[in-house]
């Protein structure tokens, strides 16, 4: 086979750890590294300007990477199979070799569309993958086992490569809306490694304490997560780091053996949920259970509420806000407006998820449907969690701090009532004026929710698809001791208030 190699860039954002990479370079071959700003992903309702920023910010750092190698980045704007299709014109490509993506609906496409072209070109189009999810996965039977060994591996060194004699070009700037995020964290593999280092010797000593927590949880989460979905840090090299941190505190008594294993833990449940999508990809526009179909609708108003901030319910709109202004929020916060979304406002996950999905700058779509479809309780196999707003601003934010900082217009409203202002004496000077009334009465909201999703969940045919969808998709460890130990759980196990 003669002709270039052209190392395709996508969501791999780096030259460590990297299979493609050394795969391109082994071949020996002159290697043509090639990133595409792609115009239609990036106006796409899951995509959003603080994401392209980021994106950005690891290009110049990924750029100057491959120099080092001897190949710097070639970025090009427009249709991807355009730019192959000139590069093939103008070099010949015998070759193009990239990492296994599972992304969203469009790049599953854009990927199809690619495979066409290649094979009518004879291009050879090598995928490897860069984490713990298995591509045709027959079952889940021996997964984690398999994800495991992946992740054992040893991390894969960069290596020099041929260059194309071609200019690299500017790094344009897709034509994006104004998306404001003055608190984004900032892109590039710099950063990735800092976070890492900081976390495993500084910052996640109470991570396992801390992690449910806005407040805690913004300095004592690892702050890997779009790191890690842009790919400027391999989950591997974050498994490797974590794995001999462990070592090192085995036996001691400063709380790191927890915090280090339930950070392994998490990392191994985002391969999980991206086997999801890439087993199911119609997770990201179907309920997984059909059950549920047509069950919520979308209020233009409410949502425009709950987007903004702006449902009079104090802890749900600080984390809102939060989120806007910041590009990211601790999981069991995005758990707890997801469920309000959709359990109080009652609002179909399709319109909610895209807001979400653009406001959160580490938006991993394997992570995120399933996510989406796991807090709105239609995946038909997990516990359906109703998570009352009000005790969970209690709990998180039991000093106000984070509610006042993000909900100033609730500042003189007594602590004992700040998560309830519609109790307070005084709620006439400021509900209705400066702060919006509640949109639903929060207990109410609950249990007429509980009520209409428990009564899809009744019958035998709801039952056996929901089995189909376990054997699919559930952990085994979760498969046993639901549907084996327990084959018919009780409602007041499947259906969980007031967390």
């Amino acid at each position: 086979m003669s002709g270039i190699t052209l190392l395709w860039f996508k969501r791999d954002l780096r030259v460590e750890d990297h299979p493609a990479l050394a795969r391109a370079a082994e071949i020996g071959a002159p290697v043509l590294p090639l990133y595409v700003v792609e115009p239609e992903y990036w106006a796409l309702d899951d995509t959003s300007a603080r994401q392209w920023a980021f994106c950005r910010e690891s290009l110049i750092e990924l750029r100057s990477a491959l120099a080092g190698l001897g190949a710097p980045l070639v970025v090009r704007q427009g249709d991807v199979i355009d730019v192959l299709a000139r590069a093939h014109q103008r070099f010949g490509i015998g070759r193009i070799i990239s990492h296994e993506e599972t992304g969203n609906a469009w790049t599953y496409a854009r990927d199809l569309r690619v495979a066409a072209w290649a094979r009518a070109e004879g291009i050879a189009w090598e995928e490897l993958p860069q984490s713990g999810v298995v591509r045709r996965l027959k079952g889940r039977d021996g997964w984690a086992k398999q994800r495991d060994r992946f992740m054992g591996q040893p991390l894969v060194a960069p290596a020099a490569l041929k260059a194309v004699a071609v200019e690299p070009g500017d790094i344009p700037d897709p034509d994006l809306a104004p998306d404001p995020c003055p608190d984004r964290q900032p892109g590039g593999r710099s950063n990735a490694l800092s976070l890492l280092g900081g976390f495993l010797t500084e910052r996640g000593r109470t991570y396992r304490r801390d992690m449910s927590s806005p407040v805690a949880g913004e300095w004592a989460c690892s702050r890997l997560s779009p790191h890690l979905a842009f790919g400027t840090l391999s989950g591997r090299e974050a498994e490797t780091a974590a794995r001999a941190r462990a070592a090192e505190v085995k036996g001691t008594r400063e709380g790191w053996g927890g915090s280090v294993k339930s950070f392994r833990s998490r990392l191994a449940w985002r391969d999980h949920f991206m086997q999801k999508l890439e087993d199911e990809p119609r997770i990201e526009s179907e309920c997984l259970h059909r059950a549920y179909e047509g069950l919520r609708g979308t209020d233009a108003a409410r949502l425009r509420a709950w987007e903004m901030g702006e449902t009079g319910l104090p802890f749900v709109d600080a984390c809102m806000r939060y989120t806007r202004a910041g590009g990211w929020l601790n999981f069991r916060m995005r758990s707890m407006v997801v469920a309000v979304g959709s359990y109080h406002l009652w609002l179909d996950w399709r319109s909610t998820g895209p807001i979400l999905a653009r406001y959160f700058t580490d938006y991993e779509p394997g992570i995120h449907w399933s996510q989406m479809q796991m807090q709105s309780g239609t995946t038909g196999m997990n516990t359906v969690r109703i998570y009352n707003p009000v005790k969970q601003g209690g709990d998180q934010d039991p000093d106000g701090v984070f509610t006042r900082a993000w909900v100033p217009e609730l500042a003189e409203v007594p602590d004992e009532v700040l998560q309830e202002p519609w109790r307070w004496d005084g709620a006439g000077r400021i509900l209705g004026r400066s702060y919006p009334e509640p949109l639903v009465d929060v207990k109410a909201a609950a249990k007429a929710a509980r009520e209409r999703v428990w009564g899809v969940r009744k019958g035998e045919a709801f039952r056996a698809e929901a089995a189909q969808i376990v054997e699919k998709h559930a952990s085994r460890k979760d498969r046993q001791r639901r549907f084996i130990r327990d084959p018919e759980p009780k409602a007041e196990r499947q259906m969980k208030l007031d967390l």
